[in-house]
């Protein structure tokens, strides 16, 4: 899958994972956060961001 020029957002609906990521960042699941966060190809410079938004990190 292709997600250029998606949100993350839409990037993690798209992929199927948008029920488990809600739950891991509710639980405070970072590993698993971090695992759909890379999996829907989010640059890791990004993801350190929304993990310190999401406050996880």
């Amino acid at each position: 899958m292709e997600y250029g020029g998606m949100t993350v957002n839409e990037r993690i609906y798209v992929s199927g994972n948008d029920k488990k990521f809600d739950t891991a960042v509710k639980n405070k699941n970072k590993k698993e956060v971090i695992k759909i966060l890379t999996e829907v190809q989010l640059s890791d410079e990004n993801i350190i961001a929304l993990l310190k938004h999401i406050g996880l990190e």
